[in-house]
This record gives C-alpha cells, structure tokens and sequence, in this order.
C-alpha cells in the first residue's frame, strides 16, 4: 500500500505530529503492519529538533505521541533538522 492512500491511523499520527509540531518542514507516517495499525514508521524534519541530539529528538516524538503508542507494537523514528 503506498503512503498516498492513507490509513486512518497514519492520518490521525500525522494530525497529532502536526500539532506537537507546528514548525515542521515534513512528516511523514507510513503504516508498516500491512494495514492493521500495529507498526509505523515516522519521519519529522523541524527546526525544533536543531541543536538537540537524536535521542533527544525521538524522545521528543514518542512524547507527542505517548497515549497512541501504548497501543502499537513498534515504532521506527527518524528526525532531523531542516537544512
């Protein structure tokens, strides 16, 4: 399934990201669980995470999204600064 089509939870993740993250660049949610909403994988570029190292920036994600995350099986996290 190619992200375009969307699932509801990458919309819903993508929503929550977007809040939590105003000043970003890109997101990105995909549902890698082939659809049942157990496994994502997420890619953020923000000026938030500037100056602050990845184990900082991931925490910042799974952080935004700590209710939903209870509910999941895995969770695939890249983040960066925009360039």
């Amino acid at each position: 399934r190619g992200f375009a089509s969307g699932t509801d939870g990458e919309s819903r993740l993508a929503q929550l990201l977007r809040e939590k993250f105003p000043r970003a660049s890109a997101i990105k949610v995909v549902d890698i669980s082939g659809g049942c909403g157990d496994m994502y994988e997420i890619h953020v570029e923000s000026e938030e995470f500037r100056e602050k190292r990845p184990v900082q920036q991931h925490r910042m994600v799974t952080q935004a999204l700590s209710e939903e995350i209870k509910h999941m099986h895995g969770l695939r996290i890249f983040t960066s600064a925009p360039k």
